[in-house]
């Protein structure tokens, strides 16, 4: 079923460091389109930074900004959406990747091993659930959410060693069919 004009061409889930918001911007731009992405949305939102939300107000009120952000983006949106990568740990939003991809729109899970997620992300003090131990806490992280973002994506794309022109390029020709 194609998809219609007032969802996103593509939704891109992942974890910190798979490029999320780099193939997302090449991905509209080669789309010929606009790219969001829910946590500017979530910052705008609320007027504080994601590090200073969860530091203030905790990680549930956090996921819970995260959820209605991405709820609105999903209904008003229609060019390519990043969501953070714990977006998906909430499970109202896993049921809307779920009726996204079953009314025929893309959700396509960016998968990054740990080597090219530590080097992309560094040690980034400014991701609120990596303060401690960044490489330990990505691994637990990728190796909790991976079979989540499996479940919910219509598409899965490694970027592992690639370029940012050659993943885009494979999201296109994957999901070509299905953007309008």
């Amino acid at each position: 079923m194609p998809a219609d004009r007032t969802a996103p061409h593509v939704v891109l889930i992942g974890p910190p460091g798979a490029g999320k918001t780099v193939v997302g911007t090449a991905l509209a731009a080669a789309l010929g389109t606009t790219f969001r992405d829910t946590d500017h949305d979530v910052e705008r939102l609320t007027g504080k930074t994601i590090p200073d939300i969860f530091l203030e107000d905790g990680e549930p009120a956090f996921r819970e900004w995260e959820h209605r952000a991405v709820q609105a983006a999903l209904d008003e949106h229609t060019g390519v959406l990043a969501l953070g990568g714990g977006a998906v740990l909430d499970e109202r939003t896993q049921s809307l990747l779920g009726e996204h991809v079953y009314a025929g729109h893309v959700v396509v899970f960016l998968d990054v091993g740990l080597a090219d997620a530590a080097a992309r992300v560094g040690l980034n003090r400014d991701r609120p659930l990596l303060f401690e131990n960044p490489r330990g806490r990505l691994k637990t992280l990728l190796d909790q959410r991976r079979p989540i973002y499996t479940e919910v994506a219509s598409h899965t794309v490694v970027t592992s060693g690639r370029s940012v022109d050659d993943v885009t390029s494979e999201v296109v020709a994957s999901v070509g069919p299905h953007v309008g």
